[in-house]
Parts: structure tokens; C-alpha cells; sequence
């Protein structure tokens, strides 16, 4: 029975690793080093539209479609994963802290044959972006 039991925990432990690394993210100063680049990139923007008005990163597309919980605002990100099969452009979703909303969002896309490795998410998203001279906005 302890044996079983070693098994069961060591296969539950590697399951979560794995869920763990099922997002590729960016860190800030990488995104930051993108954007003065001048890389060729799609910024997929979810945050509501009082907070894309607010703050938001040079370039980025806006969905509104934060919390992409429902199919209404998966609908709206139909725009940059079209604008992805035109490109073949890599792919940042920007959210408000990089969380739930970002990981639906990438979910989705995935869902809609956008390679995962074309994929990024903005770690803690805009709340944690600290370069206040690369955002544009009110």
C-alpha cells in the first residue's frame, strides 16, 4: 500500500509540474528589449477597454476581451489569431496581471492552431510592468 501510495504522489507531483509548464511566459525586461528592438511581434491586449485607455504597451492590438471566460469574449480575439495565420508573427497576450485571463486567452488561441511555441505571456502583465516610459495611454 505505501508503494501505491509513492506512486500516486510522485505521478500527481509530475502532472503539476507539467501544468506549470504548459505557458510560455516573458518577462518584463525581455518584452521591454522586444518593443526597443523594433521586433516584429503581435501584442494581444485583453485588458477591459477603461484599462487598455489607461495603459497599454506601443503596438498593441486591443481585444477587450478580458476574462475570456465565455464565448462572446473568445470572439474577440479572433482579430489577432487571424492576424497571426496572416503573419506567422510571434504572439504576446498582455494582460491585467498576467493570470487567469492571459492563460484563457492562450488556451484559446491554441485552440485555433496558433503553435504554442509562437505563444508568450507578459509575466504579471500590466500591473507589473514597470517601464512607464514604454506605455502608451491616458
Amino acid at each position: 500500500m505505501k508503494s501505491f501510495i509513492l506512486v500516486f504522489s510522485i505521478l500527481l507531483l509530475s502532472a503539476s509540474s507539467s501544468m506549470a509548464e504548459s505557458y510560455n511566459y516573458i518577462a518584463a525586461e525581455q518584452m521591454k528589449e522586444k518593443l526597443t528592438k523594433g521586433e516584429d511581434i503581435i501584442i494581444v491586449d485583453i485588458q477591459v477597454k477603461e484599462e487598455f485607455e489607461q495603459h497599454h504597451l506601443p503596438g498593441s492590438l486591443a481585444t477587450y476581451a478580458y476574462p475570456v471566460k465565455n464565448n462572446c469574449e473568445r470572439a474577440a480575439l479572433d482579430q489577432a489569431v487571424a492576424l497571426y495565420h496572416e503573419t506567422g508573427k510571434p504572439v504576446v497576450i498582455v494582460c491585467p496581471r498576467g493570470e487567469g485571463g492571459a492563460k484563457r486567452g492562450y488556451d484559446f488561441m491554441k485552440s485555433q492552431n496558433v503553435p504554442r511555441e509562437q505563444l508568450t505571456i507578459l509575466e504579471n502583465g500590466m500591473a507589473g510592468w514597470p517601464y512607464k516610459d514604454l506605455v502608451e495611454g491616458q
